[in-house]
């Protein structure tokens, strides 16, 4: 089969095909290999079936965990998890690593069989021991998130690493929280920027946006905001929305970069949109302020809202004030009385006095419906 290795598909079909039709179950699981990825072929998920079907009857095992694939993800035949699970047990049997990470996945999600964490992790263990990566780094979160076994950062540690030393890129991220935080091994900055340097090299985002957090602070590194910013930019770049929002700190506060308040609203506004409390907040203070926007209490207020709603402190006594004073908004202490009692529920001293202010020019009947608003209100998430 030397056009198979060689890439050359179509001369490969020509080459498999006969074979196949003469009872070969390697020639067989290969014809089947090319319609399912339209190599050489239309893509054609049901003559895959077909000859899967031919090379697992003869105990193929590559066969027998494609055919299980094609079930599970119902491709070319309808989705069945007990079809996948019955042929990724006569595969595992054999040893095939990677139908012993997919019914491990069977188990650990509850897919066609009651979930069962002792199945799942039985099933990972014998993958991770032929040194799969994607099974070593699910063990690891196992230990890591106590899962099914007492939580062990030491384990976690173990798995993660045998992983991450293969190139597997959360395990990689992972392995360099654990160091960042001193979990299962001592806390070390340098290690942990080592590997999510590898991790943020495969374009690992979370590991993009430590690196930033490294360098913006000094961790082990000298503080340098130029590669802060170009960290942040690589995950922002990617839509994560805390790297977007600590941009937006760079272009606010001149960090790194020159003051530029118009930068530091379009970045606000990127992470604001996808429901950053933090850059909702600041992005209100924007408007509120006039800084790099015309100045707009309404918009001030929007923004500030959607931050309260999720429990911003900050905003809440910001809203506070807002009604407070009748800036943007009908003066209204109810309201008032409300985001301050809220805000100073949670420690903000200033909301508290200031809720008691407000209460000198109210009735009582004003006052209990303000607490009964604030008894009633819960946080929302977007």
């Amino acid at each position: 089969m030397d056009a198979y290795n060689l890439k050359d598909y179509e001369a490969a079909l020509n080459e498999c095909r006969p074979l196949a039709d003469q009872g070969n179950a390697d020639a067989q699981y290969s014809v089947g290999v090319l319609y399912a990825n339209g190599w050489g072929v239309p893509q054609d998920y049901g003559q895959a079936r077909h000859w899967y079907e031919k090379a697992a009857a003869q105990g193929h095992a590559k066969a027998q965990h494609s055919l299980g694939a094609l079930y599970e993800f119902g491709e070319g035949v309808l989705q069945n998890y007990g079809q996948a699970r019955h042929w990724y047990e006569k595969a595992a049997a054999q040893g095939n690593v990677n139908a012993q990470v997919a019914l491990g996945a069977l188990y650990d999600n509850g897919w066609g069989v009651p979930r069962n964490n002792e199945q799942a992790r039985h099933w990972y263990e014998k993958a991770a021991a032929q040194e799969h990566p994607l099974a070593q780094f699910i063990l690891g979160t196992l230990y890591g998130n106590g899962q099914g076994v007492p939580q062990d950062y030491g384990q976690a540690w173990h798995w993660w690493e045998k992983a991450a030393v293969q190139g597997h890129a959360k395990a990689q991220h992972n392995l360099g929280w654990l160091y960042a935080s001193g979990q299962g091994a001592p806390q070390d900055y340098g290690q942990a920027r080592h590997w999510w340097e590898k991790a943020a090299a495969q374009g690992l985002v979370d590991a993009q946006f430590n690196l930033g957090v490294q360098y913006y602070h000094g961790q082990d590194v000298p503080q340098d905001y130029g590669q802060a910013r170009h960290w942040w930019e690589a995950a922002a770049a990617q839509g994560h929305a805390k790297a977007q929002r600590n941009l937006g700190w760079l272009y606010f506060s001149g960090q790194g970069v020159p003051q530029d308040y118009e930068q530091a609203r379009h970045w606000y506004e990127k992470a604001a949109v996808l429901g950053l409390a933090d850059a909702q907040f600041n992005l209100g203070v924007l408007y509120r302020t006039g800084q790099g926007v015309p100045q707009d209490y309404e918009q001030a207020r929007r923004w500030w809202e959607k931050a309260a709603a999720q429990g911003h402190v900050k905003a809440q006594h910001n809203l506070g004030i807002l009604h407070d004073k009748g800036s943007g908004v009908i003066r209204d202490f109810v309201q008032a009385h409300k985001w301050y009692n809220l805000a100073g529920a949670h420690g903000l001293k200033d909301a508290a006095a200031q809720r008691d202010t407000v209460a000198k020019q109210m009735t009582h009947a004003q006052i209990a419906e303000a607490q009964r608003l604030a008894r009633e209100w819960r946080p929302t998430t977007q």
